[in-house]
């Protein structure tokens, strides 16, 4: 039987919703303490693409709830470069595969400069997860279509997972997290045709956030660059009013994430009124847009996501691509 397009993105969509809830329910104690990270000061998230979109949303969570420093770490701070002294760090290295060659090193090098190491990945056996200190298991299962859906809203259901076991009141949380993304399985985006139709007729798409949501923003920018090959650029409510705003003197499509933080409120709304009043297309979109309400801003993140990717592949059929397999892409990037 013929395949038709989009049909393994489809599919892994529908299946993130279960697997999302029983990421986010697993008991990570184990892995926290065979790497130590209950002992810890200071996180390095080290991952590339997709992982790295989702270890941004996840950093910010873990920093509002632990109020220890979380930030990145480029790969090639050991890959091309001598490493670091670490002191008492760790490091959540992110990786669907955990094949990619620069990400072991990262994990070989922070090990040597006496940290600790903790692989969130989709491949447990993976050469990665051999050479942490210890491995979380993001449960997604197989996915087959080169672009990550499912692999993303999994990795941030584990990253929730770890949180609770650093933090045993976040497990609430999680639960609350799950119920609401089982609830959504038939949920649709009641702007989905209107974003559809914006996202074609423009030469860029704007995705803003701040928070988690901005994380949730660059996985949603690279989906789009992926899929449509339409130009999409992710920026923080608190910078896109600076120089990109004049973009928006063209055809522009602004996509606001807003996650339902409270602090950040007030920058998203500025960004929307500014971008409004010069005449961008314009859609701000919530938990609420799917039913959802009372989530930690990972989890409202992870349910954006969840309700924007149909809408990109979607957007990708109607522009006659496959989304499953991007023409110039691969399931696993190789980086020098």
């Amino acid at each position: 039987m013929t395949k038709l397009p989009g049909a393994y993105m489809r599919a892994e969509i529908d299946q993130a919703i279960p697997a999302f809830a029983e990421g986010v329910r697993q008991d990570l104690t184990e892995s926290v303490k065979a790497a130590a990270l209950d002992k810890l000061d200071t996180f390095y998230t080290i991952a590339r693409g997709s992982s790295d979109a989702a270890a941004n949303l996840i950093s910010y969570e873990l920093m509002a709830e632990l109020q220890k420093p979380v930030t990145t770490l480029p790969p090639s701070v050991f890959s091309l470069g001598n490493g670091l002294q670490l002191g008492n760090a760790g490091a959540l290295i992110f990786s669907q595969s955990g094949g990619s060659k620069d990400l072991v090193s990262a994990a070989i090098g922070f090990k040597s400069g006496g940290g600790k190491t903790l692989a969130i990945t989709n491949t447990p056996g993976s050469p990665l997860a051999t050479e942490t200190d210890a491995c979380v298991d993001i449960k997604a299962g197989l996915e087959q279509a080169v672009p990550a859906t499912k692999t993303v809203i999994c990795t941030i259901a584990a990253g929730m997972a770890l949180l609770a076991a650093l933090k045993p009141d976040y497990a609430k949380a999680c639960e609350a997290a799950a119920k609401a993304m089982l609830a959504s399985a038939e949920a649709k985006l009641e702007q989905a045709d209107e974003i559809i139709e914006a996202v074609k007729s423009t030469p860029h798409v704007y995705v803003i956030g701040r928070g988690c949501g901005f994380g949730a923003a660059q996985e949603v920018a690279l989906k789009l660059k992926e899929t449509t090959a339409i130009h999409a650029e992710a920026y923080s409510a608190a910078e896109v009013l600076h120089g990109p705003l004049q973009l928006a003197t063209k055809p522009l499509c602004v996509l606001i994430l807003d996650t339902g933080e409270e602090v950040s409120n007030q920058s998203l709304s500025l960004a929307e009124e500014r971008f409004r009043s010069v005449g961008a297309n314009v859609f701000r979109l919530t938990p609420e847009t799917v039913g959802a309400q009372g989530l930690t801003p990972a989890a409202s993140s992870a349910m954006l996501l969840r309700a924007l990717y149909p809408v990109i592949l979607e957007t990708a059929l109607q522009l006659g691509l496959d989304p499953d397999q991007p023409e110039t892409l691969s399931k696993i990037t190789v980086t020098i």
